[in-house]
C-alpha cells in the first residue's frame, strides 16, 4: 500500500509533515511518497534517521497557499503538490491521499480528479470528535454549503458506512441534526431529509431522527448528519470551546498553590481528557464520496496528527471502504432516484 503525502500542505509544512510521515513509516505497513520541492523535502529527512524506510519523493515545483482560491489555483498550478497527490491516485501509482494544506483545494481536486463514486452527489468532509463515550462521525463538515435533502440522505449512508467499517460500530446510530427533537422543528432541509431518511427503504439504517446540538458529544449517536454551512460552524466551535477551556483552567491553576498542588494530583486524569479533545488525535478528515482515499488534515496539524492522518488513510485502504460505500448507496434505488448529478461546483473555502 502506498499513500501520497502533500509535504508542503500545512502552516508548519515541509518539517512536520517530512517528520510526522517518518515517524508513520516506522510504525505502519505503508510506503509513503512525500510530494513537494524534492530539495526542501531531503533537506528536512536528513534531519531523521531515514535509513530502510518505505520513504520516496515526487517532485511538485508549485504550491496552492492557504488563502487562495481553490478553484484558481488547481487552474493555474497545474503541478501543485495536492493535485500531483491526487494524480497519483488516479494513475494507481498511490492508494490514499494526505494533505494539511488548502482544504477547499484539497476537496476541489478530489472530485475534479477522482470524480465522484457512483451514485455520490456531492463528497463530504467527515470529522470525528469527541464524546462522553465514543467518537463520533458528523458530516458534512464544511465540503457543501448549500444542500438538498437527498445530499444529506446520502451523507447518512456514507456516514453510516465509515462508522461501521473504521470504527467498528456494528449497527450505527444515526442522528440528524435539528433545532429540536420534535418532529415539527427543523427547517424544510431537516424536515424533508427527515421524511427521506425515515421511508422504508432505508431500514437497514439504524436511524434515530433528529438530535440537537448538545447531543453530539452525549455519545448516544455514532453519526451526525448536517450541512457543511453548520458542520463546519459545529467543527470551529467544538475547536473554539476546548481552546477556550484549556486557556481558563491554565490560568487558574497558576492562579495558586493550593490549585497548583490539585493539579498534580489530578494531572493524569486532565492529560486523559486534553488528549481526548485533541484533534491530533483523530489525523484528518475523510472525503467520503470520491472515487479514492483523501484525508484532509487541520492546517495547524503537528507531527502527531500528520502521522495519525496517514493512519486513517491506511485504515480506509485497508478496509476498502470505498467498496463498502458504493455497495450500500447502488442498492438504495430512492438514493438513485432522487440525485440530481447535477455538475459539481468547486468550494471556495480556502
Amino acid at each position: 500500500m502506498k499513500i501520497a503525502v502533500d509535504a508542503m500542505g500545512g502552516d508548519y509544512a515541509p518539517s512536520v509533515v517530512v517528520e510526522g510521515a517518518v515517524w508513520a513509516a516506522r510504525e505502519l505497513d505503508v510506503q509513503l511518497i512525500l510530494v513537494g520541492d524534492k530539495t526542501r523535502i531531503e533537506d528536512e529527512l536528513s534531519k531523521h534517521e531515514c535509513k530502510g524506510l518505505p520513504i520516496s519523493i515526487k517532485h511538485a515545483s508549485q504550491v496552492v497557499g492557504m488563502d487562495e482560491s481553490p478553484g484558481q489555483a488547481l487552474r493555474k498550478k497545474k503541478d501543485s503538490s495536492i493535485k500531483v497527490c491526487f494524480d497519483l491516485v488516479k494513475n494507481g501509482e498511490a492508494d490514499a491521499v494526505v494533505s494539511a494544506g488548502n482544504s477547499g483545494a484539497a476537496m476541489a481536486a478530489g472530485i475534479f480528479v477522482l470524480r465522484n463514486l457512483k451514485a455520490v452527489d456531492r463528497p463530504a468532509i467527515a470529522v470525528i470528535l469527541p464524546t462522553k463515550k465514543d467518537p463520533v462521525v458528523v458530516l458534512d463538515a464544511g465540503g457543501n454549503v448549500d444542500c438538498k435533502p437527498v445530499h444529506l440522505a446520502q451523507f447518512a449512508v456514507m456516514g453510516s458506512v465509515y462508522a461501521k467499517y473504521i470504527l467498528k460500530k456494528s449497527n450505527p446510530r444515526i442522528g440528524l441534526l435539528s433545532n429540536g427533537e420534535e418532529e415539527g422543528k427543523g427547517n424544510d432541509l431537516t424536515r424533508e431529509t427527515n421524511e427521506i431518511l425515515k421511508d422504508n427503504a432505508f431500514n437497514y439504517l439504524n436511524y434515530l431522527g433528529y438530535v440537537e446540538g448538545r447531543d453530539i458529544f452525549s455519545g448516544d449517536v455514532d453519526v451526525v448528519v448536517c450541512d457543511g454551512f453548520v458542520g463546519n460552524v459545529v467543527l470551529k466551535v467544538t475547536e473554539g470551546v476546548a481552546e477556550a477551556l484549556t486557556s481558563m483552567l491554565k490560568k487558574e491553576i497558576m492562579a495558586s498553590l493550593p490549585a497548583k498542588l490539585g493539579y498534580l494530583l489530578a494531572k493524569g486524569a486532565l492529560l486523559n481528557v486534553k488528549k481526548k479533545v485533541d484533534y491530533a488525535e483523530y489525523g484528518g478528515a475523510p472525503l467520503l464520496g470520491i472515487d479514492g482515499i483523501g484525508i484532509i488534515s487541520h492546517g495547524a496539524s503537528d507531527a502527531r496528527a500528520i502521522k495519525n492522518a496517514i493512519k486513517v488513510a491506511h485504515e480506509c485502504a485497508k478496509n476498502k471502504l470505498n467498496r463498502h460505500l458504493l455497495e450500500e448507496l447502488e442498492k438504495n434505488q430512492i438514493i438513485q432516484k432522487l440525485g440530481s448529478q447535477a455538475p459539481l461546483k468547486p468550494v471556495e473555502e480556502g
